[in-house]
């Protein structure tokens, strides 16, 4: 990682509308952004020097005012199933984490689009690290391309990420426009080309931005669920208590027709020992959802310290899965992936600088409980 030059322009903030223009204010065409974007993301390659089809004069201009800057991997762990999980740091004071998953047939990376959260959500580790900023266009783009470069597949052909999911810290439409920015770049034909079923962004929620998005960026809709009902999805996910269930659901509607294809919505339901997972609740669910296409995904709880949650046992997941299957809702549990090094779903943290103190009030509500 280069150090960070303030007089500089990082080539991974701009999206292509922005290349252009910054090579426009240089005197260049606007197909020199396609031959950029093709080196920057194709390749992986951040020396102006390599790229062989630009002029010798464009690429003297580019070494005087711009640089290819990733952020900085503080340190990589393996997890004994393949997963991989980079520690990221964005700035002096704040680090996020990305996840590689490796599976038969798909490479799936999870990137972060916040530093923290600045949602709330009980049984998630990243919201109790508390929030500090979004994520710049740079900084979400660089998780994919230093996840590239790490393992070793810049050449388009040999590429191992097929796959990328908003699943990482933070509430990416409360990052709105940076991610839109970023899922434009990674299915751009001249970066990196991905498919809009390749593509997913997670929410909890957020239903004014879920509109907004279904004007602008076609992607795979995943939605954080939870519960089936409001009394206890405004438990669960704090949000639900401005954008309840009826508002949500509708946005998914909408987001569905506006896209014009038959894609289902994921609504991901974490399955928490006693509290969402009786045949009641699912039933509930089932309910809520038979007049959407919609694909529900299980997840088993994944522990982390301070939690006060326990992941649902296997027999419940299996009967609670039974009764969504039976009602024809297409149904799978998520396998655990990356536990044993904290990357698995709920479990990222990073470092925080918190700037909303969610974690000192929750020691001062503690040390009054004690």
């Amino acid at each position: 990682m280069a150090t960070p030059d303030t007089t500089l322009t990082n080539l991974l903030d701009l999206d292509r509308e922005g290349l252009e223009a910054f090579l426009g204010g240089l005197g260049e065409k606007p197909f020199r952004a396609t031959q950029l974007l093709k080196w920057i993301y194709q390749f992986g390659v951040d020396d102006f020097d390599a790229m062989s089809n630009l002029s010798r004069a464009l690429r003297d201009k580019l070494h005087a005012c711009a640089e290819i800057r990733s952020p900085e991997v503080v340190s990589e762990q393996h997890a004994t199933d393949g997963t991989i999980k980079w520690l990221v740091r964005v700035d002096s004071g704040n680090c996020v984490e990305t996840v590689f998953i490796p599976e038969d047939g798909r490479g799936t990376l999870c990137i972060s689009s916040q530093v923290g959260c600045a949602l709330d959500c009980g049984f998630c580790s990243t919201a109790q690290q508390g929030f500090n900023r979004n994520l710049s266009l740079a900084e979400i783009m660089g998780q994919l391309w230093l996840a590239n470069r790490a393992l070793g597949c810049t050449p388009r052909r040999e590429r191992i990420v097929s796959n990328v999911v908003f699943m990482g810290m933070g509430e990416p439409l409360l990052n709105f426009d940076n991610a839109v920015k970023a899922m434009r770049l990674m299915m751009d034909d001249n970066a990196y080309g991905l498919s809009k079923r390749r593509v997913t962004l997670s929410t909890s929620g957020v239903v004014p931005a879920l509109d907004r998005l279904s004007q602008v960026c076609d992607v795979a809709l995943a939605v954080s669920l939870h519960a089936p009902d409001n009394g206890l999805r405004d438990q669960l996910v704090p949000i639900n208590r401005k954008y309840p269930l009826e508002e949500l659901l509708a946005a998914c509607r909408r987001y569905v027709d506006a896209q014009h294809h038959k894609a289902k919505v994921t609504f991901q339901y974490v399955m928490l020992d006693g509290v969402n997972d009786s045949p009641a609740h699912a039933r509930a669910l089932v309910r809520l959802l038979r007049d959407l296409p919609a694909k529900v995904n299980l997840i088993p709880f994944n522990m982390f310290p301070g939690s006060g949650y326990r992941c649902s046992g296997p027999e419940a997941i299996e009967r609670f899965r039974g009764i969504l299957i039976k009602a024809g809702l297409v149904t799978v549990t998520r396998k655990t992936r990356g536990d044993n090094i904290d990357a698995a779903c709920g479990q990222l943290a990073g470092s925080v600088d918190d700037r909303t103190r969610r974690r000192l009030r929750r020691l001062v509500v503690k040390e009054a409980v004690r």
